[in-house]
Parts: structure tokens; sequence; C-alpha cells
């Protein structure tokens, strides 16, 4: 057991704001189901997934239990994980089944979680808002040892990254509307970290180029 103190469980029929740039720190005990609205429309979620123990306490530093894309991928021989495949960890096991999607399904898990660097590269001077930052301060806030110089691929959920011919990239606008949701289910008690993502440069949060507030339940 971890010497971690226990973090706070959330009781069924809770609700609460992503804030627009801003990060949620969510925890989601085994057989709750947490359900993520886009309110908007047209805002992607950075989604992180950690593992916690049978007392809703931390992992320690040294037992690294995470949301992993690649392990998804892997797991469901899909880019994208659809309704009623799992999320997996980075040791092959389910953190998450994705329960209900009422968008069109277009989610990504190949983009890293922006930061700074990708907002230098893009001509940004000075600071700005990331997901990378965002998920670090939420884990910090809630006394979660995770290594700082590590961001776990998130899970996008509504971005838009089609692959094209010949196998490039693209970042082009989410296809979801004014309140599509998802329903994930815990299969673990897990701390989950959301991140509104603040890109503002690129059409990933839509042509207008305005992050936007979402909402959460938990039940």
């Amino acid at each position: 057991m971890s010497d971690l103190e226990p973090l706070p469980s959330l009781e069924s029929g809770t609700t609460g704001v992503i804030e627009a740039r801003k990060n949620k720190a969510i925890t989601v005990k085994k057989s709750q189901s947490l359900k993520l609205i886009n309110t908007h429309g047209k805002q992607v979620i950075d989604f992180f997934a950690f593992a916690l123990d049978s007392d809703l306490k931390p992992l320690p530093a040294t037992t690294l239990n995470f949301l992993s894309m690649q392990h998804t991928r892997s797991g469901n021989m899909r880019l994208t994980p659809k309704v009623g495949e799992k999320l997996f960890n980075n040791l092959r096991k389910p953190l998450f089944t994705f329960e209900e999607d009422t968008s069109p399904g277009v989610h990504d898990t190949l983009a890293p979680a922006c930061d700074l660097e990708r907002y230098r590269l893009l001509g940004v001077q000075g600071h700005h808002d990331s997901c990378a930052e965002n998920l670090h301060m939420a884990l910090e806030r809630c006394g979660y040892p995770f290594p700082r110089d590590i961001t776990p691929a998130p899970l996008n959920l509504w971005m838009n990254v089609p692959v094209q011919d010949g196998g490039a990239l693209a970042f082009v606008e989410p296809v979801s509307q004014k309140g599509d949701f998802v329903v994930l289910k815990a299969e673990e008690n897990c701390l989950v970290v959301c991140s509104a993502c603040p890109q503002d440069i690129t059409p990933v949060n839509g042509h207008g180029l305005k992050p936007s507030d979402c909402h959460f339940e938990v039940f």
C-alpha cells in the first residue's frame, strides 16, 4: 500500500466544469462512469489517467501505471478506440471501457500533448498554456508522484487528425457538435486529468481558434 494520502472520492451524480485552457483532476472509482461533454461542440479534451490503489491513494513514484495510447492501439488493433473497446495502461491492463459516444467517433491517439516547445515552434514568444503543463500542475496539486519529464500521450477526445494518402497527418477542425459526449467506465480506481486544450493557433479547437469550457459528470 502507498504511504501517500488518499484522494477524495466523488459521489455518483457529481458534475463540474473543465474550464477553457485549464485542467480538472477527477477521482473515478472502479465501476463508476465518467461522462465528458463537449458543451460548445469543437473543444478537444486531452484525457490522461493514472491508477490508484484500493484506498484511492496514488501509487509510489517507482510504480508507473498510466493510460497508454500505444498499448490501447495495440490492444484494440485500431488507431482510435470505439464503443465497447478498452483503454489500456502501460502494463496492458484495461483502465476504462469506452461505453458511449454520441459524436461521430472521431478522436485521436497519435498527437502528443501540446507543450511550450510546440508553441515556440508555432511562433509564440514567452509563456503559453499547454496540456502538458496542465497535466503536471494537476498531478502536483493532487500529490500524485509522477516524473515531470514524462508526459504520457493523451487520448485526444474529439481531436481530428486524419491520416492522409502516403501516411501524412493533418490537424483539422473537429467534427463534433454542441452537446456531444462520451462515457468511460472505470475498470480500476483512477485519477483522471482532463485538459481543455488551449490550442489557439491551429484549428484543433475549431476555426474560431477560441478554446471553450467542457463539462463532466460522474455516475
